[in-house]
């Protein structure tokens, strides 16, 4: 991020009515004008925390967000610029009932339309844009989709410093403020079942999220650093249950792990291999990537991969 730009983000929050897809269109009170739920990044948040926090805000609706749908860049009156991420986001019945919105001073109405519809409906060029983007996804058939989030642990003390068996090390002050900033962007993704290592640096990591959802952390030894340097680790077992299950779910594990893992997902999903797999688990401590798949045809290959590393 460059100081000189102003990050939001939202999304295309969209839901299907008796056969037929609609989208989400927000009539703001200030400025008379037609969009899609957005906004500005708050102090320390990541980019996903922000869309889903903006789009309940301005709707009432909580969503978990699913496959990125572009990025739009113009020029505000200060003449800095504005850079916001977009996300499809399923509105389920559930939460559309739960949902507590009133027209207030910031958003006059909200609108259920088709997304052609909204094309025409739309103030701006760049929110179109979006929507194209959008609808291209659905032609492709990839709206509807699950995630698999592959999670690096966060920073341990260092080897040199600890005097204990490896799997024992714990997490630095650093990595238990890392760890408590994910949270957020994990349960943005719609995080649900949670499988660690059995290390301690992994399940420190997770422990946080566990609280904020009331979960258990299921370990397993098979993504685990020991096993890996024994040569008995089995990346393909553990992503095998969770392509089969087409649940979101976060496997927290290390380095040295991540690429297997990566690559088992990309064999089990038909995907071809290729260095946008490497890019994808060389990750800094506590940085996730999300593997998106879908969850009518997991087997069809990943729909998208984005990768997120935190502030702290």
């Amino acid at each position: 991020m460059t100081e000189t730009a102003v990050y939001a983000a939202g999304g295309v929050v969209w839901r299907v009515v008796e056969d037929k897809l609609l989208v989400l269109l927000i009539h703001r009170t200030k400025y008379r004008d037609v969009t899609l739920p957005k906004g500005k990044v708050d102090p320390g948040e990541m980019l996903a925390e922000t869309a889903a926090r903006e789009i309940f805000e301005e709707t009432g609706i909580r969503v978990a967000l699913g496959i990125p749908v572009g990025v739009s860049r113009y020029r505000l009156p200060s003449k800095r610029q504005k850079i916001v991420h977009y996300w499809a986001a399923e509105a389920t019945d559930a939460a559309i009932r739960a949902s507590a919105f009133v027209p207030n001073k910031e958003i006059a109405a909200l609108e259920w339309v088709t997304p052609k519809k909204a094309l025409a409906r739309l103030s701006y060029p760049v929110d179109a844009e979006i929507v194209e983007n959008f609808m291209r996804l659905v032609d492709e058939g990839v709206l509807q989709t699950f995630p698999i989030i592959v999670l690096r642990h966060a920073k341990a003390i260092n080897r040199e410093e600890w005097e204990g068996k490896d799997a024992a090390r714990p997490l630095a002050p650093r990595g238990r403020k890392q760890a408590a900033s994910i949270v957020g962007p994990l349960l943005a993704f719609g995080a649900r079942k949670l499988i660690s290592s059995p290390a301690k640096r992994c399940m420190k990591t997770v422990v946080p999220l566990s609280a904020a959802l009331a979960r258990k952390i299921d370990t397993s030894d098979l993504i685990s650093q020991d096993a890996w340097e024994e040569g008995r680790s089995d990346a393909r077992t553990v992503v095998g249950q969770r392509v089969r299950a087409r649940k979101p779910a976060v496997l927290c594990s290390h380095g040295p792990v991540l690429p297997e893992i990566l690559t088992e997902i990309a064999l089990a999903t038909g995907t071809l291999r290729g260095s946008y797999l490497g890019s994808a688990s060389a990750l800094e401590p506590a940085a996730f990537s999300v593997v998106h798949l879908s969850a009518d045809t997991p087997g069809s290959g990943i729909v998208a991969i984005e990768t997120h590393t935190p502030k702290v």
